[in-house]
């Protein structure tokens, strides 16, 4: 680790908490012994993952937790390879990614789409089982334990790192109606902070395949890499997200699930199959809503950016932005000039600072597949190869937070409890700026282990 890497994390978070407190609630109360735990609980997280060889090289057992998230990972991409099974039945040769026999190239819709179905279907059956819930309870505890957070809060945290932003809160849905306001932004940034498991499936197959391309690797090796950063970038969100909650809004009532962590879950299925009908046809029309958004903004990107290429013919300002930033006016240069400097503070090298503001803001304005989907051409293209920003952008951009999440966590929370619909309204802007910054800070951690 460098010392210049180092400082430049500091730099980081301070400036990522400081963000936070600025537009906090009531500062006087913000519970400094929370917030440091939680920055710790990262920070170990993530030298064990990113740094778990050199720790076994001082004492091998030291490197047993990255052993056993490296075989999380491996069974992770195991398990995705298991989709072309089903998507060849359907798509044919179509659905075979390249790199193996027979494949016809790579085909979004019919490799990537699928992911997102069988997925959803396998998270259903584990939830079915039970495993889920056991799963996300012990995690929950250690957080509630470790932080001094509520019951619920934590619970619906850890649920994210699994699920998306509307079923988590499932898990604590009679409590949602008591939630103090300081719980329920908890509950909304750690919905934002993290991605759902079924379209995580869908990044590892995307980074890989990109990674594998311009690095001339196996594509397996590659999604182990990348499932591997996901993995560990949507853990260290659960307590990222509750440490902007809780700097943003400090809790100054006293939660009904204070000390005290319990899943309730509700069973729709009455048996196995029934559960992976079920969350196959849960993961088809969310296969099916990511795919029409793709479509439609993707084509409105390429329309806005029409328009602004047109305006850069004026008085000669796409010569000097082509000559400057080696671009015309559009979206991508725009979010880039706005938010690279940010991304230097967190320690982004200022050659791929452009690149990664632009990233940040397509991410923010329009969302994280779409930004993920450009910072996947990035990489096949080689315009983006340092490991240390590759790595950084990867957990950057690992969350739900962008202003269409804020409807759809009023449409999916308010129906729990019709009463919180004003103050999901309320915190809808918080939430957004909370789950960047924590994505912001699970990033500024990983850059200091890699850099």
């Amino acid at each position: 680790m460098k010392l210049t890497s180092f400082l430049n994390g500091l730099l980081g978070m301070a400036v990522i908490v400081g963000i936070a407190f600025l537009v906090s609630n009531n500062k006087k109360r913000v519970n400094w012994r929370l917030v440091i735990s939680g920055l710790l609980i990262q920070i170990i997280f993530a030298i064990f993952i990113l740094k778990g060889r050199e720790l076994a090289n001082l004492w091998s057992p030291l490197g047993w937790p990255k052993t056993l998230f490296e075989w999380i990972s491996k069974a992770f991409v195991i398990i995705l390879g298991f989709t072309i099974e089903g998507a060849k039945f359907v798509f044919g040769d179509l659905a075979i990614s390249p790199g193996q026999n027979n494949s016809l190239g790579f085909f979004f819709a019919f490799q990537v789409l699928p992911t997102i179905i069988f997925f959803s279907s396998l998270m259903s059956v584990l939830y079915f089982l039970g495993i889920m819930q056991r799963v996300v309870q012990a995690m929950a505890w250690i957080m509630l334990r470790l932080m001094g957070t509520s019951g619920a809060e934590s619970l619906s945290c850890t649920a994210n790192i699994f699920v998306g932003q509307t079923e988590a809160p499932l898990m604590v849905r009679p409590f949602i109606a008591m939630m103090t306001m300081s719980e329920l932004l908890a509950v909304m940034v750690g919905g934002m902070a993290t991605i759902a498991g079924g379209v995580m499936a869908a990044y590892v197959q995307m980074l890989g395949y990109s990674f594998a391309q311009s690095h001339g690797l196996d594509i397996m090796t590659a999604q182990i890499k990348f499932a591997e950063q996901l993995l560990g970038a949507s853990v260290m969100a659960a307590p990222a997200a509750l440490v902007m909650a809780k700097i943003m809004w400090p809790e100054t009532e006293e939660p009904v699930t204070k000390g005290t962590v319990k899943v309730k879950v509700e069973k729709t299925a009455k048996n196995l199959i029934e559960a992976a009908a079920e969350g196959a046809s849960n993961g088809l029309h969310l296969a099916l809503n990511v795919g029409a958004m793709l479509i439609a903004f993707i084509a409105l990107i390429a329309m806005t950016n029409w328009g602004l290429e047109k305006i850069g013919t004026i008085g000669g300002l796409n010569e000097f932005l082509i000559k400057k930033f080696g671009s015309p006016l559009k979206l991508e240069l725009i979010f880039g000039l706005v938010l690279q400097y940010l991304g230097v503070a967190i320690g982004i090298p200022w050659s791929d600072a452009l690149n990664f503001g632009s990233l940040l803001g397509t991410k923010i304005v329009i969302n994280e597949f779409v930004a993920y989907l450009k910072f996947s051409e990035l990489i096949a293209q080689n315009k983006i190869v340092l490991e240390k920003t590759i790595t950084m952008t990867t957990f950057a951009l690992c969350g739900f937070a962008n202003f269409s999440s804020i409807a759809i966590q009023i449409g999916g929370i308010s129906p729990m409890a019709p009463n919180r619909r004003p103050d999901l309204a309320r915190l809808g802007l918080r939430a957004v700026l909370g789950g960047t910054l924590a994505n912001l800070m699970t990033a500024t951690i990983a850059g200091v282990l890699v850099g």
